[in-house]
């Protein structure tokens, strides 16, 4: 059973070291967010991730959220857990002050996820959803919803969801059947069905805040007619407290292939009373502040099986005994060798290392690129932003594919006892495959790469991208100690510039040609990004040892670990670039009826 250790070394490793984000918020204004406190919140974090949610993911599993008759339970010690993360301040971390909350910087809140969704991804979903929906309120609602539901969500007393889903209308939100009607005190009655809203219904929160799409009476048809509208569970009386229960009804909760603790509800508006959030029409433009800060935290998801996996798979290698290595006995005092020993195994658990490490670097750097976006100045705020934008869907995609990929392994190392639910290395694979489905499946996320990102823009916000790749190059090309990888850098980041003009210059005469090879764009995009931050992991590592560190074995790790990513991982970049030629009559030359079994 894989039992959780925050990579606190890592982490500190990266925040400290390679992206020096103590800096980074003393120039944000965040004068109080030193050394100290960074790394008081990392372990304190990590001590309550390890003690009081990972012992529950097991049994999460295997108890399951419940369903009877409209209400929700969640398994045992859930909302112990629950109460301990909202008592201890774990909620208020990133909540603006004005709400009630600490306002420390988002990054420090997203590297606490990471631990959340390592340790027990299956209850970590509440926190982030309830944030996403602060955001989206604070940013589109009107100020009279600002003040009273902000607080009680800022603190968790109350929770929320994101209701888009319906039973006709999966990722095409523009289908949405859902009614709203205007009422002459100003709200609006909802109806209408709403599927896969997850934690709709629990028994952790006074009061849950669902965020729901809507049309209004003669809005066009498509995602133009579409509203958002806040619609509680209990209406709030004159004092701000739960007051009558509104017309929303839990009809049922999924049965899963994994995350069995957190339910996954269909909900059933009935006329229920509701509040326009934004103007109207502009529901799924102000949902999406929500839906991006869901990607991250999703592909967070990702590097949380990544990790998981890797450390379960690490321990079981070190212990179990199977065969002698190919060059003679290494414990020959043992009747058998550790796996360990075995090239194929180390070759899954370098894999798994590279990946999860050169992930949490990803997911780091757009976390503090959204400092920058919501506190820099105006440049740096535009710059931010277009870097956020441009890899949003790099990272929702590419970490949960390569989360997958690494689960996997995990089951892979084990051999057949990765298969026996009691080692708990099954259970990271059903619980990983959703990320990949979630917030729009990782094929949507592609055509956003390929189609908004790259070709709607010209390639702006890829090529202001590749000149900061391009001016790290330069400035380390005669680096000895990574120069070699610098030099492969520069080739894939030239590479990866020619690839997106060749398909800009596709898109208008050959739309089934770059929506087949999307995936494929998007996956090379992840592993040379992800070949750029190994890069400068393995410069601040070199510098360190330079420097006499006295961590030296830490450091000699960081610079093996990277060679093995430019050695065995950036080369998959060959196929992609074969595939990306291709035009798309392979895949689409089978009519239909051809399809047949």
């Amino acid at each position: 059973m894989p039992q959780y250790k925050a990579p606190l070394r890592d982490m500190q490793f990266l925040i400290h070291e390679v992206f020096n984000a103590g800096q980074h918020y003393q120039q944000l204004g965040y004068t109080d967010v030193n050394l100290d406190l960074i790394d008081a919140i990392l372990t304190e974090g990590a001590r309550f991730t390890e003690n009081e949610l990972a012992p529950l993911r097991t049994l999460g599993d295997e108890q399951g959220a419940k369903w009877k008759d409209g209400v929700v339970t969640t398994p045992p010690g859930f909302k112990d857990a629950f109460n301990a993360f909202r008592d201890n301040g774990w909620a208020t971390l990133a909540i603006d002050p004005e709400w009630g909350g600490q306002g420390l910087p988002h990054s420090l809140n997203i590297i606490f996820h990471e631990m959340c969704f390592t340790a027990n991804v299956a209850w970590g979903a509440i926190v982030t959803l309830t944030q996403g929906a602060i955001r989206a309120i604070e940013a589109h609602a009107s100020d009279e919803l600002k003040a009273l539901y902000l607080p009680k969500l800022g603190s968790i007393e109350w929770t929320g969801t994101m209701c888009l889903t319906e039973p006709h209308a999966g990722s095409d939100v523009g289908l949405v059947k859902t009614k709203a009607e205007p009422q002459a005190d100003g709200t609006y009655a909802i109806s209408g069905t709403k599927i896969f809203i997850t934690q709709g219904e629990n028994d952790y929160a006074d009061n849950i805040i669902h965020l729901v799409l809507a049309r209004l009476p003669g809005a066009p048809k498509g995602p133009k007619g579409i509203s958002l509208f806040l619609v509680p569970k209990f209406l709030p009386d004159a004092a701000g407290q739960p007051g009558a229960r509104n017309r929303i009804s839990c009809a049922s909760i999924e049965k899963k292939m994994g995350l069995k603790g957190s339910p996954t509800c269909v909900l059933n508006f009935d006329g229920a009373q509701g509040w326009l959030v934004g103007p109207p029409g502009s529901g799924l433009a102000c949902m999406f502040t929500m839906m991006n800060a869901a990607r991250l935290d999703v592909g967070i998801e990702g590097l949380a099986a990544a990790e998981l996996s890797f450390q379960g798979a690490l321990a079981y290698a070190k212990d179990r005994l199977q065969m002698r290595a190919p060059t003679g006995p290494v414990a020959p005092e043992k009747e058998a060798d550790p796996i360990i020993a075995h090239p194929d195994v180390r070759r899954m658990l370098m894999t798994q290392k590279a990946l999860a490490e050169g992930c949490r670097a990803l997911a780091y750097h757009i976390a503090l690129q959204l400092d920058q976006e919501a506190h820099g100045d105006v440049d740096s705020r535009k710059a931010a932003s277009d870097r956020v934008a441009l890899l949003t869907p790099i990272n929702k995609a590419f970490l949960t594919d390569r989360g997958l990929e690494c689960a996997n392994l995990g089951v892979q190392v084990f051999g057949g006892h990765g298969y026996i639910h009691e080692h708990g290395m099954e259970q990271i694979v059903r619980d990983v495959r959703i990320s990949l489905l979630y917030e729009g499946t990782n094929g949507i996320q592609a055509n956003d790469l390929i189609g908004r990102k790259l070709i709607s823009n010209r390639g702006a916000l890829l090529r202001s991208f590749l000149d900061e790749i391009e001016s790290f190059c330069a400035a380390n090309s005669n680096n000895p100690r990574v120069g070699g990888m610098v030099e492969v850098l520069a080739q894939h980041t030239a590479e990866w510039w020619q690839l997106a003009q060749e398909l800009m210059a596709k898109s208008a005469a050959e739309p089934n040609t770059i929506a087949s090879v999307a995936v494929d764009f998007q996956d090379y995009a992840g592993y040379v990004t992800l070949a750029w931050l190994w890069a400068r992991m393995a410069l601040t590592a070199a510098e360190q040892l330079d420097a006499g560190a006295a961590d030296a074995a830490f450091y000699q790790a960081k610079l093996k670990t990277a060679r093995f990513y430019y050695d065995r991982i950036l080369p998959r970049t060959r196929s992609l670039v074969a595939t990306l030629g291709c035009s798309a009559d392979s895949v689409m030359d089978l009519a239909v009826d051809e399809f047949v079994f």
